[in-house]
């Protein structure tokens, strides 16, 4: 049976992909990897987890961080302090793996799912046209929103910090979504928000385990309901997320 399988953010965990690939027993032939993005970035090797990725013909959408990665390596924002994508901007085959990076969206539907990195605005009547044939070089409230929200207030405002000060009107974004989405019975798949953990709630999968902080990386099998996790090898950050 096809297995449609979504994997928390790797930012850059080769090693731990290539061992929660062999736990989940991933057939390319057979199998679909979805990865919820930040797929580079604060791990040890983006390079390698990118070669991997475009090797199986991974789907997913992008991240925060594979947005920044693109941006630095078009000349539209400096590499920061604690970055480690300079082995891709060096790589020989660069240019073949921006240019499978650049064509993730940002948001992707199934009949019963919903995935993006970080969250739905629930204004959104149609998260696909909303967020379709955006520029991931270009600066956009929109695709910050689908890319960094976490805490937002009722019209989709983002609180500042996380978690943000006590007595703002702001909640956890995807309460908001299923407040305006009755009628909609997709499960929203997302990561960005290792503070959270793993999350399974109804119509809920956060796959964020802070693999790069030292902690899990998660895949979720939709077709079996159920996790397949890994440990990290190592913390490779401190966590400030």
């Amino acid at each position: 049976m096809a297995r449609r399988i979504f994997v928390g953010d790797i930012q850059g965990c080769r090693v731990e992909l290539e061992r929660l690939l062999e736990k989940l027993a991933f057939d390319p032939a057979r199998d679909e990897l979805q990865p919820v993005g930040d797929l580079v970035n604060r791990g040890p090797d983006s390079l390698g987890a990118l070669r991997v990725l475009r090797a199986l013909g991974a789907g997913g959408v992008l991240g925060n961080h594979d947005v920044h990665l693109l941006r630095v390596a078009a000349g539209k924002r400096a590499l920061r302090e604690g970055d480690t994508i300079e082995g891709v901007l060096h790589a020989p085959d660069r240019g073949e793996l921006l240019a499978w990076l650049a064509s993730l969206p940002f948001v992707r539907k199934w009949d019963d799912v919903w995935l993006v990195h970080a969250a739905l605005h629930p204004a959104w009547a149609d998260p696909e046209a909303e967020l379709r044939g955006l520029d991931p070089l270009e600066l956009d409230a929109r695709i910050d929103f689908a890319t960094r929200a976490r805490y937002t207030a009722r019209d989709g405002t983002q609180a500042q910090t996380d978690p943000p000060p006590t007595g703002q009107p702001f909640r956890p974004w995807f309460e908001h979504w299923f407040d305006s989405r009755v009628g909609d019975k997709r499960t929203v798949v997302y990561g960005h928000w290792a503070r959270m953990n793993l999350v399974l709630r109804s119509r809920l999968r956060g796959l964020d385990t802070g693999c790069v902080w030292g902690g899990k990386l998660s895949a979720w099998i939709a077709e079996e309901d159920r996790i397949v996790q890994v440990d990290a090898a190592q913390r490779y950050a401190e966590f400030n997320d």
